[in-house]
Formats: structure tokens, sequence, C-alpha cells
């Protein structure tokens, strides 16, 4: 009799599991730690499962490119099932406004390539990064800084070690803002023409000051005049640098007006561009509106090292 009894709700249950429209939403519900209840809202639930495929984006790896050298990786989007789920339950309607988003890292990152300069961000991702080198130019550092706080903009100041020793107050002021600091050599040579130890005591002196100065590590290189040497970059990597260059150059040296500067960025600029600049009385008379333009096209403006990492730039929820 029991026998009977346990083999009759064997086969009960197995027929509820393959004729329950909802057994599939149950099960997948308990994973992603939500019990939802019957009718509607295991609907909802079984909507925002099957459509989610349409929202999600692949990472993307990590590239050597035979023109731009080293392209960093992206990460991807996979649904948060269960947040969404609850952002959704109240209305008990699907809206592609409340999915919450999972990030997906790349199976190569750009540590994993060999050492290479790089001369811009993904293409996928909406942000660039002024890149600030810093030799002179002291007059227009107070005025840029300003322009940069009052727009909530943080940007990377490759400094000078030459400078930075002997502008203390200036490189600290730098780095309190909540700029990045970058490596610039230490006296502005052609990097392309020195020996190695040569290379190796640019890079280092320039290390030593900057820690000493403004108490932070610089994770990035800036080869003077962008010459540089592939021993170069794998001396700098021993010292745990990047090396960047640029994909937009204001050209500010040449002391173009505000109007020829905003042309020029605004018509090269693009996803993940690195832009150089310069402390110079073009690019300070230039900033305000520069930071707008490129605001209206939305593209945020970040840190060299943000701009490079694989970190999504998301839409506000």
């Amino acid at each position: 009799m029991k026998k009977t009894v346990l083999i009759a709700a064997l086969l009960f249950g197995a027929w509820v599991s393959l004729n329950n429209p909802y057994s599939n939403i149950y099960i997948s519900s308990l994973k992603n730690g939500i019990i939802p209840a019957a009718g509607h809202e295991s609907a909802l639930l079984r909507e925002i499962e099957t459509k989610a495929a349409e929202y999600e984006s692949e990472p993307t790896d990590a590239r050597m490119d035979p023109v731009w050298k080293a392209i960093p990786g992206y990460n991807g989007l996979k649904v948060d099932i269960g947040q969404s789920y609850k952002k959704m339950r109240k209305s008990g309607e699907f809206n592609p406004d409340k999915l919450v988003y999972k990030q997906v890292q790349p199976k190569v990152h750009l540590k994993d390539l060999p050492p290479s300069a790089v001369y811009k961000g993904n293409p996928q991702k909406p942000m660039v990064s002024f890149i600030i080198n810093v030799a002179w130019g002291n007059e227009y550092l107070s005025g840029m800084l300003a322009t940069l706080k009052e727009h909530n903009v943080s940007a990377s100041f490759f400094l000078e070690g030459r400078w930075a020793k002997n502008n203390p107050d200036l490189a600290k002021m730098i780095a309190e803002a909540g700029h990045e600091i970058g490596n610039h050599s230490f006296s502005h040579p052609n990097m392309k023409l020195l020996s190695p130890p040569k290379i190796n005591e640019e890079i280092k002196k320039t290390n030593e000051v900057i820690e000493a100065v403004t108490g932070k590590r610089a994770s990035w290189f800036a080869p003077p005049s962008g010459s540089y040497k592939d021993e170069v970059v794998k001396i700098a990597a021993a010292h745990d640098l990047g090396t960047v260059m640029w994909s937009v150059d204001t050209i500010d040296w040449q002391k173009p007006t505000p109007a020829i500067l905003l042309n020029r960025v605004m018509g090269k600029v693009h996803n993940g561009a690195l832009i150089l600049m310069h402390p110079t009385k073009s690019t300070a008379d230039s900033l305000n509106q520069l930071i707008i333009q490129l605001k209206e096209k939305d593209l945020q403006i970040g840190t060299v090292s943000e701009m490079l990492s694989e970190n999504r730039v998301m839409a506000k929820q």
C-alpha cells in the first residue's frame, strides 16, 4: 500500500512538472533569489527572462591593432533577472528602463597584451580623456583647474619631473583637486634617442619626484613630443607604467583661436579619444566650451585610467 502511494505521488509530481507552465520560471526564480507569486507576476518574470537577451551585449577583448597599437577591452552586459523583477514587480509590467545589469569582464585584458603604447580607448565606450602635459604654462593652470572644477571633470595631468620639483605647490594643487597625475619624463628629452640607462633614469626620477611632492603614484607615462621607441615602452612597463599617446591633438602650442581649437577637436573627436593639450592661453580660453560641446555629444569626460578601463559607461537609471 505504501509503495503504491509513493509511486502515485511520484507520477503526480512528474505530471505537474511537465504540465505546469510556470515550473521553469519557479526554478529560475529560486536561482535568482526570488519567489514569485502565481499568475501575472510569474508571467512578468518569464517575460523578463525571455526578453533579457535583446538588451545584453557580449564583452570585447583587448587586442592589438596594426595602426592604433593596444586597444583596451570593454565589459559586456547581462541582465540581473532577480533585481530587474524586483523593480518591475510593483507595476506588474515589463519596462526595459527598469532592467538592472551586471557587467561581464572580457577574457583578454590590456595587461595581457605585450607592452605597447595606447593611442585611444575602446571604440564602444562613449568617453574621452584630457591628457594635459605640463612642463611650462604655470600662469594658465589655475584657470584651467577652476573650469574643470566648475564642470566636475577630472583630467590626467602628466608632469615633467623637473617642473614638479621646481613647482611643488602647483603640482600638489593639481593632485589635491582630484586629478590623475602621470609621468612626462624628468627633463623633456627625445626619449627615442636615449640609451636604456638614460630612459630608466628619466622615468624613475620623475616617479620619485611625483610621489614625494603629491603623494601619488603615477600609472601612466606620456613621452615628450610623442617620441618613443619600443625600448621606452618596455622600460616604462618595468616601472608599472602604461605608455599613452593621443588620437586628437589640440595643437595648442601654435596659439590657435578658441574657434579654431574647438573645430579642430570636435571635428575629430570619437569614442575613446585621448585629447592632447597643454596649459596654454588657447586651451584655457577654449576649455569651458570644449567641455560643453563634448557633453552635448553625450561623451563623458574622465581620467586616462577611467577611460582605458573596461568599465562600461552606464546610462542613468
